[in-house]
């Protein structure tokens, strides 16, 4: 691969997640649109996600194949940017080509320059746990505002009805604190979201609750992701 190929990865594939963000409001807001409105209702966010899953192939393309210190100046300057993305899409659980267990591991191996650059790898739990906290927030408000139905009848929506019901269970069994602890534990983070949004919990309180149960989550993998994603990665090596 070319270095003026790479140059131009380096500039045009950070801006695609802004204009498929600007280019799908604009299209929801265009008159007499309606079936364009409702194609960005149930399949917009599959627009968002392949276009931050296209990012993250770029980055690890260039990677493995291009110039490795053009890949850390894209890293340097796009990579909180794109992890921030990603963690919004984790946080409104559409995030469909990765789990959301790997994504703060992954980005401290490749944006930490050491296991003890601790300032590099507070930002990036700060940043996953605001965008994570946004994007359960999100998912909260169309539970609230717009039903179980609503949610339901959405084709990027990827819970059914007998789990919802499993999860409002737990709801009404454990109170608030059940989403901060659901939020900290592998596969059940954010799946009381939904439910909290059907209850009417106040937005602050679930704001909170959310965040804290983010931190704690992200916290763990920052502390102990790592070390495992880089036995995983030895241990493929070995077969290469």
């Amino acid at each position: 691969m070319h270095i003026a190929s790479l140059v131009a990865v380096e500039t045009t594939i950070p801006t695609l997640l802004t204009f498929s963000v600007f280019g799908l409001a604009i299209l929801s807001f265009a008159p007499n649109s309606r079936s364009i409105r409702t194609f960005v209702a149930n399949y917009g966010v599959f627009v968002l996600a392949g276009s931050v899953a296209l990012v993250a192939v770029a980055g690890i393309l260039l990677f493995l194949f291009g110039d490795e210190t053009l890949a850390k100046q894209w890293l340097d300057q796009y990579g909180l940017f794109a992890l921030f993305f990603i963690f919004i899409l984790e946080g409104a659980m559409m995030l469909y080509f990765a789990p959301s267990e790997t994504v703060v591991p992954v980005g401290v191996t490749v944006l930490a320059k050491s296991p003890s650059d601790y300032r590099t790898i507070a930002v990036i739990v700060v940043v996953a746990v605001i965008a994570s906290t946004a994007g359960q927030y999100a998912l909260f408000l169309l539970a609230k505002r717009g039903g179980r139905e609503y949610l339901l009848e959405k084709p990027w929506f990827r819970i059914d009805d007998s789990s919802l019901d499993r999860f409002d269970h737990w709801l009404e069994r454990w109170g608030p604190l059940a989403i901060p602890l659901s939020n900290t534990l592998p596969f059940t983070r954010g799946m009381l979201t939904v439910p909290a949004g059907f209850g009417e919990m106040k937005d602050r309180n679930f704001i909170i609750l959310s965040a804290l149960g983010s931190l704690s989550f992200e916290t763990l993998l920052a502390i102990f992701g790592p070390r495992a994603f880089a036995i995983l990665l030895d241990a493929i090596s070995k077969f290469f």
